[in-house]
């Protein structure tokens, strides 16, 4: 009988745990089947090899040198007695030169040679050196440089055919997308990272032309003037800087804005912009509610004498068009009008006490420094400096007095105020011992000094008190 019951309870056991299995198995192939995602809805791409192998080729290592001047040691007293005092303690502390190195990175564009990197990377530099991943090494030469977009277009000649990377549209790139970037960070040759775009459109205070790509793909010192890459292989934007102390935060140059910037370097080593002759600002808050309006730019300041001033455009009126597209912002308005060729006509479309009226204007050139038009009374010495007599409101906003001297508001890159390390911001004095009084005395007195004399100006930094700058 337990032999009996045995063998029926092994019957009916065994057929029992089979199709238990069986519909485990069987849901679990179900669940795999309604979870299973398609090849085009990955997360994550299943290789970066190709891309790597595809590009590398074209990023190029830049190694800079430039020749910095040190300060020195600053005398003190009557006929700098306590310098000559001090100075079989600490030795001839007189001024210096010493070579600076740097690192960045760049890509080539074409069989030419042309490379494209940043600005800062090649800004300064007496000697360029390029290197590419199959370790040949070449000497380069800025074509051109634009400060405003911190681009730099360089040259090396070489009968070699040259690997080119493809220039793909940031336009198309979308928040989310898989992003690669090549560069020489720290420099470690032909890094690659990987990540996702972050944002697009970011204002960080830069300069006119804000509209950085923000990606967590590493980049880091070093990085500078490489390729941010699709995963078409194409580059999409220029990795150009990090916030410090930032993890995952870095930003590129689109490729769309460069292309222009990149064609004029090519051409004519330089870059012009369009310019109307506007102080402008958005229509936000209590100010869009007063004009009933959530888009198009106000009108705040034409300019006497430019562009839009002579076609007929006035303070308060609101910019909703040029050319028949539609303006949303003073941001898109500063870049679409800098895109403009200069010396053609551009039809604006502004809102003027709720009529649309259309002008017709021609284009002018965009001073190299904004204040050249907004501040008539600036002045530059053929030393490359700007300087202007500081202004109620600019006293007010930094705290100055009216007879604190004149500030300085722009820099000639390459000219010798550049290289005698004075900065935009700084207020000049004295010069040569002689208080400065205004910008226009110092502008005589600048042109009236020799070519060999010396020129010493007095100038007051932020919190850092005086120093002493050698224009020579």
């Amino acid at each position: 009988m337990n032999k009996f019951k045995k063998k029926m309870m092994s019957a009916l056991v065994v057929p029992a745990v089979m199709l238990l299995f069986s519909g485990l198995f069987t849901n679990t192939a179900l669940a795999a089947k309604e979870t299973e995602i398609s090849p085009a809805l990955r997360m994550m791409p299943g290789n970066f090899r190709k891309l790597s192998e595809n590009l590398s080729p074209a990023v190029v290592n830049i190694r800079t040198e430039k020749t910095v001047r040190t300060r020195g040691m600053q005398s003190f007293g009557e006929n700098g007695h306590f310098e000559n005092f001090f100075s079989p303690f600490f030795g001839n502390r007189s001024p210096k030169n010493f070579r600076q190195k740097s690192l960045g990175t760049g890509f080539i564009i074409d069989r030419e040679g042309y490379i494209v990197t940043n600005n800062h990377v090649v800004d300064g530099a007496d000697e360029i050196k390029v290197a590419l991943k199959n370790k040949k090494e070449y000497a380069a030469e800025i074509v051109g440089r634009d400060p405003q977009t911190d681009i730099a277009l360089i040259r090396v000649k070489t009968d070699e055919k040259l690997p080119v990377a493809l220039l793909g549209s940031s336009e198309k790139l979308a928040v989310g997308d898989w992003v690669v970037a090549i560069g020489n960070p720290f420099g470690l040759e032909h890094t690659v990272t990987a990540g996702i775009v972050s944002a697009k459109g970011r204002v960080i205070g830069s300069g006119p032309y804000d509209d950085y790509i923000q990606t967590d793909a590493s980049i880091n010192p070093g990085n500078s003037g490489g390729p941010l890459i699709n995963m078409n292989g194409e580059v999409v934007g220029i990795n150009t800087m990090i916030i410090a102390g930032g993890q995952g935060i870095g930003f590129a140059i689109p490729i769309d804005m460069a292309r222009n910037v990149i064609a004029q370097l090519k051409s004519g080593g330089e870059v012009t912009r369009g310019w109307l002759g506007l102080t402008i600002q958005d229509l936000k808050g209590d100010l869009g509610n007063y004009y009933g309006r959530e888009s198009g730019v106000l009108v705040t300041e034409t300019v006497p004498g430019d562009p839009a001033d002579r076609a007929g455009i006035r303070s308060r009126d609101i910019i909703t068009e040029i050319n028949g597209k539609k303006i949303s912002d003073t941001r898109e308005l500063t870049r679409m009008v800098a895109a403009l060729p200069v010396g053609r006509k551009a039809e604006i479309t502004v809102l003027r006490k709720g009529s649309l009226k259309n002008f017709q204007v021609s284009i002018g050139k965009r001073p190299a420094e904004l204040a050249d038009s907004r501040n008539p009374a600036e002045k530059e010495s053929r030393f490359g400096l700007q300087f202007a007599d500081i202004r109620p409101e600019m006293a007010e906003k930094y705290g100055l007095s009216a007879d604190s001297g004149v500030i300085v508001t722009g820099i000639r890159p390459g000219s010798k105020a550049e290289e005698s390390g004075i900065r935009k911001g700084d207020i000049i004095v004295e010069m040569n011992r002689q208080e400065v009084e205004s910008a226009d005395r110092l502008q005589k007195e600048m042109a009236r000094i020799g070519k060999k004399e010396k020129i010493s100006l007095l100038v007051r930094r932020g919190k850092n008190g005086l120093l002493l700058i050698d224009l020579s």
